[in-house]
Order: C-alpha cells, then structure tokens, then sequence
C-alpha cells in the first residue's frame, strides 16, 4: 500500500483544534476534503510533515507546535495608523477586520487591536500565530 510522500497530491480531511481543545476549522464539518500537493508551501509545514509516511484511510493526531504553524507574532505587524487614514464610512470597533494594501499591491489583513482617540492599533499577525495546533488528519486519498 503506497504512502504519503514529498510532492504528492493527496485529498485529507482534518480537524484543527488550539491546545485547549478549542475547534479552529474542520474540513469534516464542511464535508469536502482538501485536495493539495505537498511541498509547494499551501499549508504550514508541520501539516505537512505530518502526512508523511501515512497511507490512505490513516488516521493521526499532529501536535504542531508555533514554530512549524503559523510562527511566532512579528512586532512589526504590529502599527498605529491615524483614524483619519479609514474610510470615513467606518467605524473602527477591537476585533474588526480590514484589509489594507502595501505599496506593491499586495492585501493584508488586518484586525483593530485597540481604538484611541486620534488612532487605531491594527495587527497584521495571523490570528494563529503564536499559537501551538493540534491536528486530527485521516489520508483520504493519494492522487
């Protein structure tokens, strides 16, 4: 029976969950499985270095911790950007998502941290980051 190799395209379902237990996101609950090639950077790499070796209708738990996630919180995701810089239609409330461009074009997403008077805090982080994962993976098919 083959097994889960580098560069293979494979089908997984998963369960991601934080170290409390805490669901995150379910491929089982959607009901469609992801289909990807490994090695080409789509998922973080201790997902992927989890499915290695593992043959089809496997299943596993996958501690990742932050470093193979989503890595540590960068600071200098981390800014405060004069209110008068939004949209006048918006009203910035902690939790809330924006997205903002860099100069070259790319989108960040953004969530508003803090609300001052004059300015908001925006973190650029990804909301996992700094966070160790567990992973519930079954191999549903190698293609």
């Amino acid at each position: 029976m083959s097994q889960v190799k580098e560069n293979d395209k494979v089908k997984v379902h998963y369960t991601g969950k934080l170290a409390t237990g805490e669901v995150f996101d379910s491929s089982v609950e959607r009901g469609e499985p992801i289909e990807f090639t490994l090695g080409q950077g789509q998922l973080i790499p201790g997902f992927e270095k989890g499915l290695i070796d593992m043959k089809v209708n496997e299943k596993k738990t996958v501690n990742i911790p932050k470093e193979e996630a989503y890595g540590l919180p960068r600071t200098e995701l981390i800014q405060e950007v004069p209110k008068s810089q939004l949209p006048q239609d918006i009203e910035p409330k902690v939790g809330m998502g924006l997205v903002s461009q860099t100069q070259s074009g790319q989108e960040i997403n953004l969530v508003v941290t803090d609300v001052k008077e004059e300015t908001i805090v925006v973190d650029g982080n990804h909301p996992l980051a700094g966070k160790d994962l567990v992973f519930d993976i079954e191999v549903i098919e190698i293609l």
